[in-house]
Parts: C-alpha cells; structure tokens; sequence
C-alpha cells in the first residue's frame, strides 16, 4: 500500500488488512490521530433494485473510516456501535468521500463522527461508538479464527 499523507503506524496497519475494503476499492486518502478520510466509487455490482448504491456499502466506508480513525491511537478498538442517517442517494458512478472525526475519548471508550459526501453535498451521517479492547481479547479473538 502506498504511503497515505499522515497515515502511519496503527491507522495504516488497520487499514492494510481490511480486506472487506480493498476488495471494494476504497483508498485510504488520509489519517492522524483520531481522524481519517476514505474514497470509494461506486460501481454497478453496489447499486439496489431502486437503482443507487445499497446503503449497506455507503454504512462500510463510513464504518471503515470510523475504524481507521479510532484505532489510530494504537491500542485494538472495535465498534461497540453505531447508526447512520441517510441524507441522499448515491448512485452509480458517484465518488463517495467519507471523513472521521473523534469527538471524545473516555477510558476505553470513544465517539466519533463520519460524513459522506458526494462532492459538497451530504450523502449520510454517521456515528460511531468504540471501546478499546485489552490485549488478551485480542489474542483470544485471533485464535478464535
């Protein structure tokens, strides 16, 4: 992968091996400490019976952004939760730019925001919950697999 313009350490490590992401295109265009922002396009495989991209790939960059950006501070973190708002159809062809934003972290909690943007112009807002794991769940979720 290519070096992306802040991106270094655990943002570009958790990035590098989602393979849910490169298998759709999405790039990596940016990251730091609590913050990221992805591309993707979207193709005609992502596209629903009304004809634009199925919610489900708009909630994944969202919810990749989200988890670049809340694991850029290094120790393993994973959705606790999170929830989108729909705010216009994106349609074949379309690039999608989605950005995050920490808003707070407390313990081994954090809140972060993503917006997806067509161009200028909202396309869904996001909100994710994160909780940081200890490094025993991780290893034990690793063996699970």
């Amino acid at each position: 992968m290519a070096d992306v313009p802040g991106a270094s350490g655990p943002a570009q490590a958790i990035f590098a091996d989602d393979r849910a992401a490169r298998g759709l295109g999405i790039e990596l265009i940016e990251a730091g400490p609590g913050r990221a922002a992805l591309r993707m396009s979207v193709t005609e495989h992502m596209a629903n019976g009304h004809g634009t991209a199925h919610g489900g790939y708009v909630f994944l960059l969202a919810d990749t952004a989200f988890a670049v950006a809340c694991n850029s501070h290094g120790p393993a973190t994973v959705a606790a939760g999170a929830d989108i708002t729909f705010v216009a159809p994106a349609r074949v062809g379309d690039v999608l730019l989605a950005t995050a934003e920490e808003r707070t972290r407390y313990g081994r909690n954090g809140l972060y925001d993503v917006t997806v943007l067509r161009g200028d112009e909202v396309i869904a807002e996001f909100r994710g919950r994160s909780r940081s794991v200890r490094e025993a769940s991780v290893r034990e979720a690793e063996e699970a697999r």
